[in-house]
């Protein structure tokens, strides 16, 4: 019995050991955290990422006579003028714009072609000018003062060159050890900071279209009209054909130029009641964005989408990829939470960088901070992708519910007509589209005045009326 015991005791221990130079090489060779947002630590995807926000070095107004009495205190020794060499002279009324020191204390900075600095407060200034930077933007890593590389349409890319820098010399390890000197410019080593130009923020989601229909029908009446939104939006049938299928199924005879104007209107007239409409949603949203045609030219559709209902929240039509379309999208999308949820909120996209850099907009101007789950490529080759991959999936499959309808078009001919589109086709998904999560029995959201209605023509109708009396309240609210 004895020897048993002791058998196994040693067979324990034997076991115990080999877990431990199991666990071991596990450590070494397999990462057990696989980073969220970098596929495998490799360089080449760093590019994809955002960078945190930079330290901003306000301008202060500054006494010299005050800084010359600290001097004074700290070091125990008075702070010399300016010894000049002959012939090196400023002019007199020199002054530092900073602490207002006189020329005594200026230094001639670049041999006589404009550019001082104060040896008081170490500004360094140009004679004429108040104030060089009233704001600097400096790098969070090395304190270095950010360089403004590139102007574009809606921001400024500033950079910081430091050579010491730790966030580029961390990078720079990360490198390939064969890589030539000539290929680093192919990969993203040094700090990077976009400064937007334009307010994202502060542009009106709501606004009307240059060119609509009254609804005073002197030929026609309200409910051809639905008829003509039936046909348009439901059944997918260009501005001319359905022209031709109100003359020869019902006789009415109407223009297809008429029928643009009467989608237009209406797409105006729905807006709010859709923006405005209670979805309740959830904290599980995803984001995508794919190619439409505007004259001939790439443009883009934006949608975010509630996991859970299915319902969209947010959607815009824009003529580039950058990031300001996609802060105006996750505007509409974030207007219909009654309480934001934060850090709770589960906001799935794929790879691409302008939604980490739209998030990093919000916190910043909005203080509302979440994180964006990146799902990339088309296969699991992370726990990230392969755990989020449904959400994506599922915004995927609305892409094509929506590409089948736009195909019929072959492209829009106008960028209103690209919005009014786009309006008219997320009111049909939410509100008017049978779907498959409810057997396709009901739409995603319905509404006691739309179920109540006989047909899809009183359908539009009725959400017409809906629209309206929604800017009637947004016009009592705004009234004094």
């Amino acid at each position: 019995m004895n020897s048993i015991i002791t058998y196994l005791l040693l067979y324990i221990q034997y076991l115990e050991k080999e877990l431990s130079t199991l666990l071991l090489f596990i450590s070494k060779n397999i990462p057990l955290r696989q980073w969220q947002f970098d596929d495998s630590n490799s360089p080449k995807y760093h590019k994809l990422k955002i960078d945190k926000l930079p330290r901003v070095l306000k301008f202060q107004q500054q006494d010299y006579r005050f800084l010359l009495a600290y001097y004074q205190e700290r070091y125990q020794k008075t702070l010399t003028p300016v010894q000049r060499r002959p012939g090196k002279d400023i002019p007199t009324d020199t002054c530092c714009p900073r602490c207002q020191a006189p020329h005594q204390y200026i230094y001639d900075n670049n041999g006589g072609n404009g550019q001082f600095q104060c040896k008081v407060c170490k500004q360094t200034f140009v004679t004429g000018e108040k104030v060089q930077k009233p704001i600097t933007l400096a790098c969070p890593y090395c304190g270095h003062t950010l360089t403004p590389k590139k102007h574009r349409k809606h921001f400024r890319l500033h950079k910081c060159v430091n050579k010491k820098c730790s966030y580029y010399l961390r990078h720079l390890k990360k490198l390939p050890k064969d890589l030539p000197v000539t290929d680093r410019h192919k990969y993203k080593l040094h700090y990077i900071y976009r400064e937007f130009t334009l307010d994202f923020f502060a542009m009106d989601l709501l606004s009307l279209p240059k060119r609509a229909s009254s609804f005073k029908f002197r030929k026609q009446s309200a409910h051809i009209m639905g008829l003509a939104l039936t046909y348009h939006v439901n059944l997918g049938l260009s501005l001319r054909k359905t022209a031709q299928a109100l003359k020869e199924v019902h006789n009415i005879q109407i223009s297809h130029t008429q029928v643009a104007y009467y989608a237009q209107t209406a797409s105006a007239v729905i807006k709010p009641f859709i923006d405005h409409y209670d979805y309740k949603p959830s904290n599980q949203l995803a984001a995508d964005e794919t190619y439409i045609k505007v004259r001939g030219l790439n443009g883009y559709v934006w949608f975010i989408m509630d996991i859970v209902s299915r319902s969209i929240l947010g959607y815009q039509v824009s003529d580039n990829r950058g990031v300001g379309p996609c802060i105006l999208a996750m505007r509409q999308a974030f207007a219909k939470f009654k309480i934001f949820p934060g850090k709770d909120l589960r906001f799935v996209a794929d790879g691409y960088s302008a939604y980490p850099l739209a998030a990093q907009q919000f916190a910043l101007h909005e203080n509302q901070s979440f994180d964006v789950t990146p799902v990339i490529g088309l296969s699991n080759d992370d726990p990230v992708s392969k755990a989020f991959r449904a959400f994506k999936q599922r915004i995927e499959r609305m892409n094509r519910t929506f590409k089948a309808s736009y195909r019929v078009t072959c492209g829009y001919g106008t960028e209103d007509g690209a919005t009014y589109g786009l309006n008219l086709w997320v009111t049909y998904y939410n509100f008017l589209r049978p779907h498959k999560l409810h057997n396709w029995k009901r739409p995603l959201n319905e509404v006691d005045s739309l179920v109540k209605a006989d047909n899809m023509p009183a359908k539009w109708q009725m959400l017409i009326f809906l629209g309206q009396q929604t800017i009637l309240q947004q016009q009592d609210q705004t009234l004094p």
